[in-house]
């Protein structure tokens, strides 16, 4: 499987992962981003013995979208620190069963005993094979495990094709119709603010008759 990489430099690697692939090695022994990730840095450099790949922060198996990864330990150190002090935004697009009311929701349910923030904004709503669905831009405060998912559930509209939380549509690759579209970051050792798009995957579900919010 190929690698695909948005951007690449000494410190840093942004790349879209696809749904259906583990972000790290787990217990399926799947093939994984990071490990994909390292394979690709010793082949595109020429690298000698191991090689280093850091992993900032980690999106859902059936998730896919653009994340960074760092290829120092000194731009790990950095961004991670951004992540801690929410200075690295990530948004992300979902497709949610039925229809959602309003613009805007701010859903603050605490999951796991730990305080978790989501900010939703509705980008439209229509119908699909599967009924009605509304399109979200989502932004997550807090990263707790599952976030987006359980907070969508929680309130009444879960993602197309997420089992685990109420859908009962599959999609096809081990997907769920959330996709991070949007990365957001300060380079680790440039005075230089990074920004990364995606666009909507060609497996989401279609949707007719759109009225945009």
């Amino acid at each position: 499987m190929e690698l695909d990489v948005r951007f690449v430099d000494n410190h840093v690697l942004v790349v879209r992962k696809p749904p259906g692939m583990p972000t790290q090695e787990d217990e399926s022994r799947d093939l994984d981003l990071v490990s994909l990730a390292k394979a690709w840095v010793k082949l595109r450099f020429d690298k000698p013995g191991a090689v280093f790949v850091g992993l900032v922060h980690r999106l859902d198996r059936p998730v896919g979208g653009l994340l960074v990864l760092a290829r120092t330990s000194k731009g790990a150190a950095r961004l991670s620190e951004q992540l801690r002090a929410h200075g690295l935004e990530k948004r992300y697009l979902a497709v949610v069963h039925g229809h959602v009311p309003g613009d805007t929701h701010r859903l603050d349910l605490p999951l796991d005993g730990q305080v978790a923030l989501t900010e939703v904004c509705v980008l439209g709503r229509g119908t699909s094979a599967c009924g009605p669905v509304t399109e979200l831009d989502v932004r997550i405060v807090t990263g707790r495990k599952h976030q987006i998912r359980r907070h969508l559930a929680g309130l009444g509209h879960p993602i197309v094709g997420d089992f685990r939380y109420g859908s009962k549509t599959p999609l096809p690759g081990r997907r769920i119709a959330l996709e991070a579209v949007l990365l957001v970051f300060r380079h680790p050792t440039k005075d230089e603010v990074l920004r990364f798009t995606s666009e909507r995957p060609a497996d989401f579900p279609e949707v007719q008759g759109t009225q945009r919010a």
